[in-house]
């Protein structure tokens, strides 16, 4: 089973994280959870109400977490590759952003 091999590079890391996010409410639940966090770091940025920033787990986590038990059934990539899987999150919010990613595989 691929999940139970250690990934040793970023690059076969995504390939996985991309399979791991196969389900299209999940890619947008994980959209949806990083546009909060940005939401709440510009509002903070604007406001200076640094203490909204606890915020930002909770959105860019739950909305992923959620989506993982819920719709893809699988266990986020996050307990296993903790800094890889926040770099990707990001990553595939840009992608699908600019259209390099779809939100559906169809």
């Amino acid at each position: 089973m691929e999940s139970e091999r250690k990934i040793t590079n970023y690059k076969d890391f995504y390939q996985f994280y991309l399979t791991e996010h196969n389900k299209p409410l999940t890619r947008i639940f994980h959209f949806v959870g990083i546009l909060l966090v940005f939401a709440v770091i510009f509002y903070v940025i604007k406001s200076g109400k640094e203490r909204f920033l606890w915020y930002c787990p909770i959105f860019g986590y739950g909305f992923a977490w959620f989506s993982h038990a819920v719709f893809e059934k699988n266990k986020p990539a996050t307990f296993r590759y903790p800094f890889w899987s926040l770099i990707s999150d990001f990553r595939l919010f840009f992608e699908l952003l600019i259209g390099k990613q779809k939100f559906s595989n169809k």
